[in-house]
């Protein structure tokens, strides 16, 4: 089992859902399964109808995801459209490469040439930022830090030692002061 990425019908991130290890693409996930199993329903038969009705399609409400998160993302999403134009891209450059090599066989050994090659497209980045710049940026903004009781009174420690050297340097003038009135004293009596 491992876990992959589910997301709401808008691609945003919700939770993760465990899966078979084997799990791979995009697949949803619809509102009628029960919590915790994933029963994957592929078509219209694996639904009961009422007689006389068209059947008509269980609706998803969420997609378990095979590809994992891009790292760094706040608020990752998922691009649905972007993979739902890669599965049409992979599905027609597979149709093409059958229909290549379906006339590449029908010639005679002789004249085949090069085996023709499946060239699949590219697969697009799927999962972008669901966060806005300004939303991110309010984020990452640094939060004013209030202080707890020991910076508080770590604070106060500084200062009432700054209030002492303080009124030391002004113990040590006013005694150099009165020293000197002394000397003063002194020079004039032996005169």
């Amino acid at each position: 089992m491992k876990a992959v990425p589910k997301v709401n019908t808008n691609g945003l991130y919700l939770e993760d859902a465990l899966v078979d290890d084997t799990f791979s693409g995009v697949v949803p996930f619809y509102s009628n399964m029960e919590q915790g199993i994933l029963d994957v329903l592929t078509t219209a038969e694996n639904v009961t109808q009422p007689e006389g009705e068209a059947p008509n399609e269980p609706e998803s409400n969420s997609y378990i995801i095979g590809i994992p998160v891009t790292p760094g993302l706040f608020r990752p999403s998922f691009d649905l459209a972007a993979w739902n134009a890669y599965e049409s891209a992979v599905s027609a450059a597979e149709d093409s490469f059958q229909q290549a090599l379906s006339k590449w066989q029908a010639f005679p050994e002789e004249q085949r040439g090069d085996m023709p090659v499946l060239e699949s497209p590219t697969q697009p980045i799927l999962w972008v930022e669901g966060l806005t710049p300004e939303e991110i940026e309010e984020l990452t903004r640094p939060q004013p830090v209030e202080p707890n009781e020991m910076d508080r009174l770590g604070s106060e420690m500084v200062t009432r030692e700054l209030e002492v050297l303080e009124l030391r340097q002004q113990n040590e003038a006013q005694g150099a002061q009165i020293v000197g009135l002394e000397l003063r004293l002194l020079s004039l009596e032996n005169s």
